[in-house]
């Protein structure tokens, strides 16, 4: 097992998703050291492989089941299940030190996300609300970044900037992945997966899609409107422009989102 196997195994480009939005809950809090920051993204590294690699032994028989996802590596045997498990043990150690490393609020929280994790792939068998409830997970980076540097949650200057922000992600990532589960509504259905897709239709699907985007838009302009503008370009073009490429540029303008927010956010 080399290093390019570990990447594909968790999806390592879906980092991008969430990476951008713990740096802005850091910056968000306050003046972030380096070590701060570097620590920050070892816990931020660790909770994104562990969600992927939990949801791929989940999942592992019903992404056998799906001709796309047939090839993956446990579906497909081309990697043990013990393997995955170790490389889980990896990523919840990366988690949990990191979290050590920044604060002991940081460390007694770490089993929030973990739990979370643990949920998504099991809700996703009996409600179509697991699509926001995979919003909701990564809504706790940007959550997890401004406690790693303030230390406490009971202070109200949270209220409302970072709410409203990891809001922001839930709806944004919801979005995005009803466009993504329109892949799979004919395997979802014989596999009894309650995607929103599979029980709502296409049309309904791009139609909640659309409904989300200002919504999402609202809440990112507290951190950049410039950034926000130019992120639901992007989106917005690819909705209407929707065809035999609109997953490549679904996933790209969405993992191009926290990225310009969080540069327009260092520029203004």
């Amino acid at each position: 097992m080399d290093i390019k196997q570990i990447a594909s195994f968790v999806k390592i480009e879906h980092t991008l998703f969430s990476l951008p939005f713990v740096f802005i809950g850091a910056y968000m809090a306050g003046d972030p050291t380096y070590t701060q920051l570097a620590w920050i993204l070892v816990a931020a590294v660790g909770a994104r492989g562990l969600a992927m690699g939990l949801n791929r032994i989940i999942d592992r028989e019903i992404d056998a089941a799906n001709p796309r996802t047939a090839t993956r590596h446990l579906a497909s045997g081309s990697m043990s299940l013990s393997t995955a498990w170790i490389l889980c043990g990896v990523f919840l150690l990366m988690l949990v030190g990191g979290a050590w490393m920044l604060n002991p609020l940081c460390l007694y929280l770490s089993p929030i996300p973990v739990a979370a994790f643990v949920i998504y792939p099991y809700l996703k068998r009996y409600t179509w609300l697991c699509h926001w409830w995979l919003g909701g997970c990564l809504a706790l980076a940007p959550a997890g970044a401004w406690v790693a540097i303030t230390g406490e949650i009971s202070s109200k200057s949270w209220y409302p900037d970072l709410l409203f922000v990891s809001l922001g992600v839930l709806i944004w990532i919801s979005s995005f992945d009803l466009g993504y589960a329109q892949m799979d509504i004919e395997s979802d259905r014989e596999n009894g997966i309650k995607s929103f897709p599979a029980n709502f239709q296409p049309p309904v699907t791009m139609t909640v899609m659309l409904m989300s985007t200002p919504l999402w838009a609202a809440a990112f302009s507290i951190v950049s409107v410039v950034g926000t503008l130019i992120s639901l370009a992007l989106v917005l073009t690819v909705l209407s422009a929707s065809g035999d490429q609109f997953q490549k540029w679904w996933f790209r303008a969405h993992v191009s989102t926290g990225w310009i927010l969080l540069i327009g956010m260092q520029l203004s």
